[in-house]
């Protein structure tokens, strides 16, 4: 997680690396939805290790016979790690090439079967993580506390460091977009996303400061858990209350573009007062010419079925489920300083 960001519940509790080996990161898509079993798109289940979803979606169309493009994927998955993801292969006569050619010993098809569309992005439920820490220095009841907290309260819904690139270059290289220079028509969304994010994290981290990254603000547009519908702002109430007691709702910050922020009141007043910076303020400025439209994303993250388990001492593994759009290395921040193997630039894991 990028250097900097403050943590909700104090200070770091350990120190330790991960992804000694690929194996160290599982990551598995959860489907958010059923193959109907006909139509011209193969859907394949592949176990990959040590391949970004990228170079895959390039063997499968190889491997195929046809363009890239006929490959559909639901979200990127990292290059340094074990991981389980839907692709789809347009195929019109519904003949496909001898799965046993696809097969490899870093590539495997655990499924297949016929669809009736394209796999759009983001058609995915979320994400089931087991990630294995390795060389924990740190007292085991004090992290075991600190995970307990994790699972009573949620955690701030960061945009992990794979959205901004090699030493968080991305967000310079947007600036530079923005300000006139040239890129290749396949960065820009790459960094208008980055642009995005850097100024969610620091709406995020102002509502931090202020203690109302959990529990909402006058004028606080609300989430609905689970989906990315809103609603709000209205006035609070018991109900609301309820709701963001039980994970129901959360408190939401703004994805910039352009048109009027949803949120009003001081809710509003805090967003608008963290993107003040020079820097903030060209960065919104080019994703509003661009023509993105204000959204918004959830300001707390709450790991589905968090457990924890130490299989040798001085390793610690958790499991976990997230929804799109989140970082499993959020989770790892509000532990403490994790040495991430591969360098944050070689990496590709936005969990959409």
């Amino acid at each position: 997680m990028s250097e900097g960001l403050p943590r909700a519940f104090g200070a770091p509790v350990l120190r330790a690396r991960i992804r000694a080996t690929p194996e160290d990161f599982f990551v598995e898509e959860i489907a958010g939805f059923a193959p109907t079993g006909e139509g011209e798109h193969l859907l394949l289940t592949v176990e990959k290790c040590g391949m970004n979803t990228a170079f895959a979606a390039r063997r499968i169309a190889e491997w195929a016979g046809i363009a890239e493009v006929g490959v559909g994927y639901a979200g990127l998955k990292d290059r340094h790690a074990v991981t389980r993801q839907r692709f789809s292969v347009h195929l019109p006569k519904r003949v496909a090439p001898d799965l046993a050619a696809l097969q490899s010993d870093d590539m495997k098809v655990l499924e297949s079967t016929w669809h009736n569309r394209k796999l759009p992005r983001g058609a995915l439920a979320g994400n089931r993580f087991v990630l294995t820490l390795r060389d924990v220095v740190g007292d085991a009841t004090t992290i075991e506390s600190r995970l307990r907290q994790i699972v009573a309260h949620g955690l701030p819904n960061w945009f992990g460091e794979q959205r901004f690139g090699r030493d968080g270059g991305n967000v310079a290289a947007a600036l530079a977009m923005f300000a006139g220079r040239r890129v290749r028509r396949e960065q820009r969304s790459l960094l208008m996303s980055a642009a995005r994010s850097e100024l969610f994290n620091r709406v995020l981290a102002a509502r931090l400061a202020d203690g109302s990254w959990n529990r909402g603000l006058e004028g606080e547009v609300w989430m609905l858990a689970g989906s990315r519908s809103v609603f709000g702002p209205e006035p609070w109430n018991d109900t609301l209350a309820q709701r963001l007691a039980e994970f129901d709702i959360h408190p939401s910050g703004p994805l910039w573009g352009a048109g009027e922020l949803r949120s009003q009141a001081l809710a509003a007043e805090v967003e608008q007062a963290a993107l003040q910076a020079p820097d903030a303020l060209a960065l919104r400025a080019g994703l509003e010419k661009e023509g993105l439209r204000q959204e918004r994303r959830s300001l707390r993250l709450r790991p589905q079925g968090l457990a924890w388990r130490w299989p040798a001492p001085g390793c610690l593994q958790l499991e976990f489920a997230l929804p799109p759009g989140s970082y499993a290395t959020a989770v790892l921040h509000e532990l403490g300083d994790v040495d991430d193997g591969p360098a944050a630039g070689d990496r590709s894991s936005e969990n959409i």
